[in-house]
């Protein structure tokens, strides 16, 4: 019984128009019972008023009320039952084309009508004899995309020529002769494809973020180098100013207490002078007194005691000198001088640390040597020997100058090596790009791409353009090369002495740079290696030069 009332109100609680439960059901004078929504909008369309069930005309447009009793029953039975029965469209799902309330999950879509219907909707398809030989698919979104503009044809082919969907009838006229394969065979080509494009976009993706994170510890390197150098500059200039201040006290101190004890001394002798004065100045008085008395006797006794004036100092020989300070403030700044260089020294010691923790390991290229240097087995040493050897054809060789390149090249970042130079008596170390000329003769300069520090005699060069000449303050022992290839920076190192010995700036990389040397003498003549004949006379051996292992 129950199960037959409920079917009584499903069948009688729908719309004749959305055929969907009834919403604020009205009555027709008719009789019958429409959604208020659906009967206005039907009406507003119509030149003449008429049930859309029976037909039965209106002479004017009935005044429609709102059923209250089935508007309960509707409320009761008719919408819980229907939402049981069909889901509700969710995100993502197709929603049906002919519900005007609550939109519901379409079924399926009709490519003849270009609609999609849920449940209640397609009804009309599976009873009309007409509506049944419309071709239903699964659901579909936007199916006038899914037709061919020329044909209205469902688009299910694919042309793999023009790369295009195509209908039947495509297949037989523009693209007859073009290789065709179903949608789906293609579908599942192209996503074997879009899963490598995923790949690789991911892979994309990865080096672009880890380019960010380098850029980020680039960013986060360049901080903590720049608040270690505001720091080290704020140490120093600390010290300088208390040094300074100090430098100030003890000068002022010191001239002070010379001027104290200038002006005690001055005061001793000024007291000394005015007792003195005192003295002679009563002994005056009595000489005075004693000139007006008339008593013979009394005159010669006391003439006795006044003939001899009182003693004084031979002041001839009393000299009180104005003070001079000379050397005074010499010997303060002396003392900040001595201040400067201990933090200059400690400076030093901490830029040569930075820049030895850019050291890499190079060995010497012998594809690159000069026919005249011999090196060791490691790659490590060279030196100059007296025999030219005959050295296979090599792009890469030097033939006019003694020099050789290591193994290793850089195009980016920094980088650092030492090179053993005691006890040379000439040498040229440093470094040069790949496309040097190796064969012609040319001035080794920063426009010829060399950046080298030369040492012959006793004189240190940077060959430039005017060169540079620079102080040697002791024997060299070891040399360090620093390059910042991105800051256009090439640094000379006394490794020993811990002392910068040069910097060129602002210089100009665009390939690749190889560390450079060359243990040649200044005033040998260079020996080409496609020369055949050597001379009787040996040239003096060149001791080992350079050891380039890095230290740890």
């Amino acid at each position: 019984m129950a199960s037959a009332n409920t079917s009584w109100s499903e069948e009688n609680f729908s719309c004749s128009i959305c055929l969907d439960v009834l919403s604020s059901p009205v009555t027709t004078p008719c009789g019958h019972n429409f959604c208020r929504t659906c009967i206005t909008k039907y009406w507003d369309e119509q030149v003449r008023y008429k049930c859309p069930v029976c037909n039965k005309l209106f002479d004017t447009r009935p005044d429609l009320r709102i059923n209250t009793l089935l508007s309960e029953m509707v409320d009761r039975f008719g919408r819980s039952i229907r939402v049981k029965e069909q889901p509700c469209v969710e995100p993502g799902e197709v929603p049906c084309d002919v519900c005007t309330g609550t939109q519901l999950k379409a079924v399926k879509s009709c490519l003849v009508c270009l609609m999609s219907f849920c449940q209640t909707h397609l009804e009309p398809h599976q009873r009309v004899a007409v509506l049944k030989n419309h071709r239903l698919v699964e659901p579909m979104d936007r199916l006038e995309d899914r037709l061919c503009k020329k044909h209205e044809r469902l688009l299910e082919l694919f042309c793999k020529f023009e790369q295009v969907p195509v209908c039947q009838f495509c297949t037989e006229t523009d693209h007859k002769s073009h290789p065709i394969v179903p949608l789906k065979e293609e579908y599942e080509v192209k996503m074997a494809q879009l899963g490598k494009i995923e790949a690789e976009v991911q892979q994309m993706i990865r080096e672009q973020r880890n380019n960010i994170q380098e850029i980020k510890d680039t960013v986060k390197h360049s901080k903590a180098d720049a608040d270690r150098e505001i720091a080290d500059g704020l140490h120093v200039i600390t010290t300088l100013k208390r040094c300074i201040e100090k430098c100030q006290d003890d000068l002022n101190r010191m001239v002070k207490e010379r001027l104290k004890s200038t002006e005690k001394q001055a005061e001793d002798l000024i007291k000394e002078l005015e007792k003195e004065i005192e003295d002679l100045t009563n002994r005056s008085s009595e000489v005075k007194q004693l000139s007006h008395t008339k008593d013979h006797l009394n005159f010669l006794q006391t003439f006795r005691s006044l003939k001899n004036p009182p003693h004084t100092r031979d002041w001839k020989t009393v000299e009180v000198r104005p003070l001079t300070y000379v050397g005074t403030l010499r010997k303060s700044l002396d003392q900040l001088e001595e201040t400067l260089n201990m933090e200059m020294k400690k400076l030093r010691d901490a830029e040569l640390n930075r820049v030895q923790q850019s050291e890499v390991d190079v060995t010497l290229d012998p594809d690159t040597a000069h026919c005249c240097l011999i090196l060791s087995e490691d790659g490590k040493q060279v030196h100059r020997g007296g025999v030219v050897k005959k050295l296979p054809d090599n792009p890469k060789r030097f033939t006019k100058y003694v020099c050789v390149l290591t193994r290793q090249s850089f195009s980016s970042g920094r980088f650092y090596f030492e090179v053993q130079v005691k006890d040379k008596t000439g040498w040229w170390l440093g470094v040069a790009k790949e496309s040097i000329d190796r064969i012609g003769e040319t001035r080794w300069t920063p426009e010829t791409g060399y950046w080298t520090l030369h040492y012959y005699k006793d004189g240190l060069v940077f060959r430039d353009n005017p060169s540079v000449h620079l102080r040697l303050r002791a024997e060299l022992q070891k040399v360090g090369v620093f390059v910042d290839y991105d800051e256009g920076l090439v640094s000379f190192y006394d490794v020993e002495a811990r002392v910068h010995i040069y910097s060129a700036t602002g210089c100009i990389f665009s390939e690749p740079l190889y560390p450079f040397l060359c243990p040649g003498f200044y005033h040998y003549k260079t020996i080409n290696c496609e020369q055949k004949k050597t001379t009787n006379k040996q040239p003096k051996q060149l001791m080992l030069f350079p050891e380039l292992k890095p230290l740890l």
